[in-house]
C-alpha cells in the first residue's frame, strides 16, 4: 500500500521540536512565527512528533492564544506535524 505524500509541503518552512521540553517548544514556536511573518510567509509547519503528545498539546495551546495565527490543523497524513496558516 502506497502512502500519499503531499508535494506542496516540501517547500514550506518547518520547525522540528524533537528534543525540546514544553517551554522550549513554545519559545521556539513563537520565534519561528515571528521570523516567518518578517519574510511574509503565510504557511508553516511545526514538527512535534507523535510520542506522548506533550509537545503537540503545548504547541496547540500556544497557537490558540496567538493572534497572528489564522488557523492550524494536524496534518492528515502525519499526526506528528501541524500545519499553520498565518494572518
Amino acid at each position: 500500500m502506497k502512502s500519499f505524500i503531499d508535494p506542496f509541503l516540501y517547500n514550506i518552512p518547518h520547525l522540528d521540536l524533537h528534543g525540546y521540553d514544553r517551554t522550549g517548544a513554545v519559545a521556539m514556536t513563537k520565534l519561528f512565527i515571528e521570523e516567518n511573518l518578517k519574510i511574509n510567509e503565510k504557511k508553516i509547519i511545526i514538527v512535534h512528533g507523535k510520542g506522548t503528545g506533550i509537545l503537540k498539546s503545548a504547541t496547540h495551546e500556544y497557537l490558540k492564544s496567538d493572534r497572528r495565527v489564522l488557523e492550524f490543523k494536524t496534518n492528515n497524513y502525519n499526526d506528528g506535524e501541524t500545519i499553520i496558516i498565518l494572518k
